[in-house]
């Protein structure tokens, strides 16, 4: 019996730690996929932090409801929407600027979207124009963030999500004039926000779901 009750114990010790990871990893290979790229939440509920040191993060803190992103595309446009307009899709600002990303007129009728009035009642329209003028952007840039990305200008590296949100805010030839100037030709919007701050407060995100595209296209029923 001494026998049998040591091999038993044996066979106990080296199987309950196998079955225990065998759970958990069964456990955390089904559990749903999210389409991060599509998931949409107000403004209110994100921690807009981006931890450089932290891999991507896609996990919700029950207690606090925060949806942590990390430095994922969806963090990018998310944190961006909060600077504009803290993530308000009805927002218009006193130049008559719209929507969550406060895009004016002039780049909505450039993306194929001729009535305001539709763009700013319909927050699906806001998301992909958001997408299709970042591809247009990163085109129009896609030589100088080749030729930019990892150096230093005014003390800031340089990445392609600032790059990317600066030509948000200014447009892609005035961030194309600040790149292939050092810095000295700098632009910013009616409210005093310049290049440099955004390429600073937007760095370090993952924008490589963003693809370049000359004419990006938003198809919308």
């Amino acid at each position: 019996m001494k026998k049998i009750d040591i091999k038993l114990k044996y066979w106990f010790y080296l199987l309950v730690p196998l079955l225990t990871a065998a759970f958990l990893l069964i456990s955390f290979s089904i559990q749903p996929k999210i389409n991060y790229n599509d998931y949409v939440v107000t403004s209110k509920l994100l921690d807009y932090t981006v931890y450089q040191e932290i891999p991507t993060l896609k996990t919700i803190n029950k207690n606090s409801g925060i949806l942590y992103l990390g430095n994922t595309y969806v963090a990018f446009k998310e944190a961006i929407a909060f600077k504009e307009s803290q993530g308000n899709y009805k927002a218009i600002n006193t130049l008559g600027y719209l929507g969550k990303y406060q895009f004016g007129v002039t780049t909505l009728d450039l993306l194929g979207i001729k009535n305001p009035n539709l763009f700013l009642k319909n927050p699906a329209l806001q998301e992909k124009a958001f997408l299709a003028n970042a591809k247009r952007n990163k085109w129009v840039l896609r030589r100088d963030i080749k030729r930019f990305v990892g150096k230093k200008i005014d003390g800031i590296r340089i990445t392609e999500s600032g790059i990317l949100a600066a030509a948000h805010l200014a447009g892609p030839g005035n961030v194309k004039r600040y790149l292939r100037s050092y810095g000295a030709i700098d632009s910013e919007d009616a409210y005093g926000t310049d290049i440099l701050s955004y390429m600073h407060k937007f760095s370090g995100y993952d924008t490589s779901f963003v693809k370049a595209q000359k004419k990006p296209k938003i198809i919308f029923p």
